[in-house]
């Protein structure tokens, strides 16, 4: 195997959003026997600061495929703003919904969010000028908006439900898989060279794709289902355990 590409929430990070030193170890002495390392997340670029702190990534593949960055370059891809506009206009037609989105000049709510400090837009589902759109994201207590979310959907993007509780709208060229494609691409190495660590609906694709496709076990049933391989749970460092037995010491 050439190259490791993991998701990071539920998979190479523990439930509490950290990377255990084990696991730091592991990725450090894949990259000493010429092994790349990338990362293939739901999370927009400015979030995951902390991680590429901890492992220098080769490639990082974000929001879901939307943003790409390579050594010496990034790739994007959007959400028209017409379309951007109709979604939105549809989400916010289910009651309490909380709308978020991310773009090129930051991160957009229809509400405070204490966590991630949104600017706080009351114009929806009119847009800013001059912004490209990576990612819309909504959320609601009421199980509508999850049921019948497509609804409002145009043409030209895809959805996916992250953990039962976040709906994800991107562009229909913005998936892992393409980014992944990328990252390989960009060091030329195969697909069938790599391997691929995930849990959730975005990894069902790049699991199924890889060389080898590894689920931890904390997955939902349909990565398990497609995986080739399950290891142990991300609480139980299931990529560096894997990684270690099955690819350091082949």
């Amino acid at each position: 195997m050439k190259a490791i590409i993991t998701d990071l929430d539920r998979t190479l990070l523990h439930t509490d959003k950290t990377i255990s030193s084990y696991s730091i170890e592991i990725l450090n002495r894949c990259r000493e026997a010429g092994i790349r390392i990338m990362a293939a997340t739901a999370r927009p670029f400015r979030s995951i600061q902390e991680y590429l702190e901890q492992i220098s990534f080769d490639a990082v593949t974000t929001l879901n495929g939307a943003v790409v960055v390579l050594p010496d370059n990034i790739y994007t891809s959007g959400i028209a703003k017409e379309s951007g506009e109709k979604i939105i206009a549809g989400l916010l037609a289910f009651p309490d919904v909380l709308i978020s989105m991310e773009t090129s000049s930051g991160f957009y709510a229809n509400r405070e969010i204490t966590e991630w400090q949104p600017i706080v837009y009351e114009h929806f589902p009119k847009l800013p000028e001059n912004i490209d759109i990576y990612k819309i994201l909504a959320s609601s207590d009421r199980e509508e908006l999850y049921q019948q979310a497509a609804d409002v959907l145009t043409d030209d993007v895809y959805y996916t439900i992250a953990t039962n509780e976040l709906v994800q709208i991107m562009g229909v060229d913005a998936t892992k898989w393409n980014g992944i494609k990328k990252m390989l691409s960009y060091y030329g190495i195969a697909p069938e060279a790599a391997v691929y660590f995930g849990d959730d609906y975005d990894d069902i694709e790049p699991i199924a794709k890889c060389g080898i496709g590894v689920a931890v076990s904390n997955a939902i049933p349909e990565v398990l289902k497609v995986a080739d391989c399950v290891t142990e749970s991300n609480d139980l460092d299931g990529v560096a355990n894997y990684i270690e037995r099955y690819v350091l010491e082949c």
